[in-house]
């Protein structure tokens, strides 16, 4: 911390904590000897020719009632520099007679010095952790170099050779302004700090963080089960302590691809959307179940997905009350077998063969062919 990060509100801290303890007047003076903190607030601004001295000299200063009467702005007491990291970067005074206060002044000023030593440390972490956030932000973006993450993961000691998956929660934070917002998120990502230790976490926007979570358990295996129990215990756990209803979402891990960070976080994100869409009461989602929505949405904005979705169309049309297309999905989700999926409609068996028939002639697709009941499929899960 040098001179210039000494700043008032810390300097009239020291003097409301350090008045409190004793009955003399405190005056905390910058590294120019310009007071900045006092418990005469009209003296803050003026010059201290005291603490101009004990700066210039280097060594604490007495004043005495004769002498206090010879300078400006100066009054009898005892003038401490204070000292970080072996530099002078203030002054600490006490008005009074020095024969009486000395001893409290001693005192005073290794108080103030760990304070601001406290208050260094404290500056320093906020500098990590705001280091750390822009690291893990940058790592999730596609157009960075492996050397400068490399580099930059090497001076913020975060071993980038360790497998991550990347878990996304995002906020709602309803009708709260940006303020409170923004403090309910720093307080959501100091829980989910201190919960799962080893965990990189980061704000990205008003309703969204990042975490980067190591991707393999104990015995060096990934294991979707524990992953799955811990999201869904630190959902509870926002839940029951926060202001935000919560949704988490959990990329796929890549092992070997060098771009597995931002893969990982693409499909998180992807696995989100999609989420929301077709399970809008659901709180987590995992990229795992939603393999293949997720990796056909980026086909919705596409030619391909007209061309795909054209059969099912021709099947709307004629199917106006959705009894061929729910047939349709029925005996997809029972995996082609005739009797469960006559059971699950509760329709005998030839009633269904007699609707795939009819499914088969209006799409124009053999369902006995497997590329055909692909395709068929594909387009059911582009129409969700």
């Amino acid at each position: 911390m040098k001179s210039n990060n000494f700043t008032p509100t810390l300097a009239q801290y020291i003097v409301e904590k350090t008045m409190k303890i004793i009955e003399h007047n405190v005056n905390v003076m910058n590294g120019e000897g310009k007071i900045i903190g006092s418990g005469d607030l009209d003296r803050i601004g003026q010059l201290h020719e005291g603490a101009m001295l004990a700066i210039s000299q280097k060594r604490v200063v007495t004043i005495d009632s004769p002498t206090a009467k010879k300078l400006k702005g100066v009054k009898p007491g005892v003038n401490f520099p204070l000292k970080l990291n072996d530099e002078i970067v203030g002054v600490i005074g006490i008005t009074g007679e020095p024969t009486k206060i000395t001893q409290f002044a001693q005192l005073v000023c290794m108080s103030a010095e760990m304070m601001m030593e406290q208050a260094q440390l404290l500056n320093q972490l906020s500098q990590d952790n705001r280091l750390k956030e822009e690291f893990i932000l940058s790592v999730i973006q596609s157009e960075n170099t492996v050397v400068d993450v490399t580099e930059w993961s090497r001076k913020l000691n975060i071993d980038l050779s360790l497998p991550y998956v990347v878990v996304i929660i995002e906020v709602d934070s309803g009708q709260l302004g940006i303020q409170t917002a923004m403090s309910e998120l720093q307080y959501i990502q100091n829980e989910i700090i201190n919960i799962t230790k080893n965990n990189l976490v980061a704000i990205k926007s008003l309703t969204e963080i990042v975490m980067l979570m190591p991707a393999l358990n104990k015995f060096n295996r990934w294991d979707l089960a524990r992953h799955k129990q811990k999201l869904e215990q630190l959902v509870s756990h926002i839940k029951s302590s926060s202001k935000f209803l919560v949704r988490i979402s959990l990329g796929n891990y890549f092992h070997q691809n060098k771009d597995r960070i931002v893969r990982s976080y693409q499909t998180a994100k992807t696995a989100l959307l999609v989420g929301k869409q077709r399970m809008p009461q659901c709180r987590n989602f995992y990229y795992q179940e939603l393999i293949l929505p997720v990796l056909l949405d980026s086909l919705n904005q596409d030619w391909q997905a007209e061309e795909l979705l054209s059969p099912l169309k021709k099947l709307q049309l004629e199917d106006s009350n959705g009894v061929l297309q729910k047939t349709l999905s029925t005996w997809f989700c029972h995996n082609l077998q005739y009797n469960k999926t006559a059971e699950a409609l509760f329709i005998h068996r030839n009633t269904l063969e007699y609707r795939l028939n009819k499914i088969a002639a209006l799409t124009g697709f053999n369902l006995a062919k497997f590329d055909d009941r692909v395709l068929l499929y594909i387009a059911l899960q582009l129409n969700k």
